[in-house]
């Protein structure tokens, strides 16, 4: 984050934008993505679908389903490093339990997700295991509930493996901001897989699990999607309920989902989302079948996105973004052109001031939120003479350096004298930023850009230079502004590790658009040819 006065003056700045501008996108570049190893390429298949089929025909067991990426995981986990709590026991003893019913019940004793291994970010609650925001203030914290999104799997049948590795409290890009471990890169594992979600992002990738559950608040679902070649969905504003989730920022914060199809990714959002009376933000908008919509491949016309507008965001694509992001994506907007949508770069002058401004939001309410951990109704406690020195004293010791210092920013944004020059200067911002979306989603159908400035990065590159981390935020922030969804789909390599490293597609879509997103996402990773987004580690064994 820019400092105080900077981002004042960088929103003090800001002038209504004239009507959007538009061009005709042109698909030539010179730039070429580097090589990716590939092997066997051909569109990714549905592990739920595979799953569900194995166990109904009687060709596998759960308990075999469920020992192969125990295997796979505690096999990785070493040098993956996401997980903070594996819960082996557990999931063998669920599976073995599957078996039985399905032996003595048939089909009808298996949900929509029997069978399927799910890692849970660990600042969502569940009950029969700990839930500590990578905080060491919430060490051995074990809720007595399932957060919402939880118990809805567990109802459709899905076995929680374990809870997942993130930035403290969801505070970070990198996961290296954990109060426990830092998570590596499966494609890579001198690199970071991104954050906050990385933990859940590096799981799906390496295949420690089926899919996973995260948040997102600024980009902490899409940008590990991105980093880690996973599909990673950002749900609508109240889509999915917050219940159970730990607060970091209530008007930005999204439950969102990784898988490594499109398919899986919308199995998982049928399951969770829809309205849920123990969030009053949730929403009642009806819940479709996300599935029903995705086509196979041998079903596809020649031209299947004939009717669809795709405007390619232009100030995603200039100065501070790695050449070879900008060629995949332009690659990915091309291969969109050939299935016969129409796309066109599209101007959004504002899109460069959601940063500073979400900042400004985003550290204000987290410094409202986590005064709830203050070592006396739960987690860590330090004694203290008196009340105020145990407070201190209790998050001195339990929070980590970034947290501290988004509150301390927060707190300093919202204090007497200061709070018309940030806060409400950068909730007028998120105004302008959500017309600006609103009027080119009036255009096209869908917006487009990287998720990311660029492919992962090393370990400790970033960790002396957080406005550099905070600068990657710039592709995601502005769509939590404007509470909408957004779907990132693996779509082209770079050069790094042995076999490149992955670059993400965003697609952004209008307000409960997840089903349009979901089949042009479906869409296009079906037609995709020769890539392959399964990481060397996975593949060599």
């Amino acid at each position: 984050m820019p400092p105080p006065l900077q981002a004042h003056r960088m929103l003090l700045s800001h002038r209504r934008t004239s009507p959007i501008p538009r061009r005709r996108f042109t698909a030539v570049s010179s730039l070429s993505s580097a090589p990716a190893k590939t092997l066997a390429p051909g569109p990714p298949a549905s592990s739920i679908l595979s799953i569900r089929e194995s166990l109904l025909s009687g060709e596998r067991t759960a308990a075999d389903i469920t020992s192969e990426y125990l295997s796979r995981l505690r096999r990785t986990e070493p040098s993956l490093r996401s997980f903070i709590h594996v819960a082996d026991a557990a999931a063998e003893r669920e599976a073995e339990e599957l078996d039985r019913r399905i032996s003595s019940g048939g089909r009808d004793a298996a949900g929509p997700l029997s069978g399927v291994l799910v890692g849970v970010k660990d600042n969502l609650c569940t009950a029969s295991m700990p839930s500590t925001g990578g905080s060491r203030i919430l060490d051995g914290f074990q809720p007595a509930y399932d957060a919402t999104a939880v118990r809805r799997l567990r109802e459709a049948g899905a076995i929680v493996v374990g809870k997942t590795n993130l930035d403290e409290f969801g505070m970070g890009s990198t996961t290296e901001g954990s109060g426990f471990q830092v998570t590596t890169n499966p494609w890579d594992d001198s690199r970071v897989p991104g954050g906050s979600s990385g933990g859940s992002a590096s799981a799906v990738s390496a295949r420690q699990c089926v899919v996973s559950l995260g948040s997102d608040t600024g980009g902490s679902v899409r940008q590990p999607a991105s980093f880690c070649g996973v599909v990673g969905l950002k749900p609508t504003y109240g889509r999915v309920s917050r219940f159970g989730l730990m607060a970091y920022a209530s008007s930005l914060d999204v439950v969102g989902c990784f898988g490594s199809s499109v398919f899986d990714t919308a199995t998982i959002l049928s399951v969770i989302a829809g309205h849920d009376k123990m969030d009053s933000t949730s929403s009642s908008h009806d819940v479709p079948d996300y599935r029903s919509d995705l086509a196979s491949l041998s079903l596809l016309e020649s031209k299947p996105l004939n009717s669809v507008r795709i405007g390619i965001i232009q100030e995603t694509l200039g100065e501070g973004v790695d050449a070879g992001v900008i060629s995949s994506i332009r690659a990915a907007a091309s291969h969109l052109e050939q299935l016969g949508s129409v796309v066109e770069e599209v101007s959004m002058p504002s899109f460069s001031l959601g940063l500073p401004a979400y900042y400004i939001l985003a550290s204000s309410e987290a410094s409202s939120n986590l005064s709830r951990y203050d070592g006396i109704r739960y987690g860590r406690q330090v004694s203290a003479d008196d009340l105020n020195e145990l407070y201190g004293n209790s998050r001195a010791n339990g929070l980590g350096h970034e947290v501290k210092m988004r509150i301390l920013m927060g707190t300093y944004a919202l204090s007497a004298g200061y709070y018309d020059a940030y806060y409400k200067r950068a909730q007028q911002v998120r105004t302008l930023v959500k017309k600006s979306f609103e009027e080119a989603l009036g255009k096209y159908d869908i917006l487009i850009s990287p998720a990311a400035p660029s492919a992962a990065y090393k370990i400790g590159e970033k960790t002396n230079d957080p406005l550099a981390m905070y600068a990657g935020d710039i592709m995601t922030v502005n769509v939590n502004m404007a509470g909408l969804p957004a779907l990132v789909v693996p779509c082209g390599f770079v050069e790094g590790g042995s076999a490149g490293l992955p670059v993400g597609l965003q697609m952004i879509g209008s307000p409960f658009s997840e089903g349009k997103l979901l089949e042009v996402g479906h869409i296009f990773e079906q037609t995709l040819q020769d890539l392959s987004f399964v990481p060397p580690l996975v593949a060599d064994n």
